[in-house]
């Protein structure tokens, strides 16, 4: 049976790419830290996807298994050496703490087989796996980097699936139905159930991130402040979601902008990712989406990003400094970024987070916009 190693036995990687190698007759092997998860994993060999519907349609996800990399690194290494897929699914601020391992892996690999290994990082971040990449080359020394090339194989990928926080004592996961996963190569690879495969990724990840997830976080940001405790139930409330579809509409005229896409194919994509938050089977916490909004407000990321490339364009932002502000507002005390940012804000004030952070200049035209927003938001 072909072999897939994957990095993250968490809800992303069990609810979505791990059960896509799975049902593509792989056996998955699940790499993490979290215990519990894998020798569930090794005791149970199975588990259950269930779809966020109202009749729950389930599909039962087999050979699969789990190592843990803190206690089992010759395990992983060994099995890395037999796979045909490496991914990743553990948040873009991992990837530099798994690649010596990762490149252990691909050390002793390409001394023992000139068998191909395909490396796919699925994070929510523009070029994740050059990323990855990069912390690989630095653990490896130049006699097998010389070795790499016709071997070992790094694409970029866009991953799209909502996938809710739940109950952490069973392996099921509750997923929603829709999902996309994009990787860009020109290479022929072994085939994927559900991968999509093309050669210019930029349009797919960038229309993806700015709007799914910029919406997401829009949604959350805007509903905490109101009080609200899910994502459906925010959209409920009319103005939340006339302000979400406001931003995303300055999203939209970059990506067409950018990338001359169809404006009513795009207006026809955000609404029907609009439809998509307002499903009320996932029962998605407000205070889940926002989470990690350090993370979230990095230059390169949902909300700063498209900001920026909408100033250059000569196009409106309003809308979106006022999202970076709502999520200057997230205060959720659970929520360790969240608490950070607060501090950050009472030592250097909202213009010194977006330099820190965002790397915004502090008397640029959008710190002044989001701070015009900020204190608006605050009354």
């Amino acid at each position: 049976m072909k072999k897939a190693v994957h990095f993250g036995a968490g809800n992303i990687g069990r609810g979505f790419i791990g059960a896509l190698f799975s049902q593509s007759d792989y056996h998955v092997t699940f790499i993490d830290i979290a215990e519990q998860i894998i020798n569930k994993l090794n005791d149970e060999k199975q588990y259950n996807v269930v779809l966020a519907t109202e009749a729950k349609e389930t599909v039962t996800i087999e050979n699969v298994s789990g190592l843990n990399n803190l206690h089992q690194e010759d395990e992983v290494i060994n099995t890395i050496a037999e796979a045909s897929y490496l991914t990743t699914a553990i948040g873009p601020n991992i990837l530099p703490r798994i690649a010596p391992l990762i490149a252990r892996g691909i050390a002793n690999r390409v001394a023992s087989t000139d068998e191909k290994l395909f490396v796919i990082a699925c994070e929510n971040q523009i070029g994740a796996t050059d990323i990855l990449k990069g912390h690989i080359l630095d653990n490896l020394d130049e006699e097998t980097k010389g070795k790499l090339d016709g071997r070992v194989y790094f694409f970029n990928s866009a991953v799209d699936r909502i996938v809710p926080i739940q109950d952490q004592d069973s392996l099921d996961v509750l997923v929603e139905p829709y999902y996309e996963w994009v990787v860009e190569t020109t290479e022929e690879i072994p085939p994927v159930s559900g991968m999509t495969i093309v050669e210019d990724l930029a349009p797919f990840i960038e229309r993806k991130l700015f709007t799914v997830n910029t919406g997401h976080a829009v949604i959350a940001y805007f509903g905490y402040l109101q009080g609200k405790e899910t994502i459906d139930q925010t959209l409920a409330d009319e103005q939340i979601a006339n302000q979400v579809r406001d931003t995303l509409k300055e999203t939209g005229a970059y990506l067409v902008k950018q990338y001359g896409l169809d404006e009513d194919e795009h207006m026809a994509y955000i609404n029907k990712n609009i439809e998509r938050f307002k499903n009320p089977y996932l029962n998605d916490g407000v205070t889940r989406v926002g989470r990690a909004p350090i993370r979230k407000l990095g230059p390169e990321d949902r909300l700063v990003r498209p900001t920026t490339e909408a100033q250059k364009a000569g196009l409106s932002y309003s809308n979106l400094a006022k999202a970076i502000a709502a999520a200057l507002l997230f205060d959720y005390e659970k929520d360790e970024e969240a608490m950070e940012i607060q501090n950050m804000i009472k030592e250097s004030g909202v213009a010194g987070v977006l330099k820190k952070v965002s790397h915004l200049d502090e008397e640029s035209e959008i710190t002044r916009e989001v701070i015009k927003q900020y204190e608006l938001l605050k009354k």
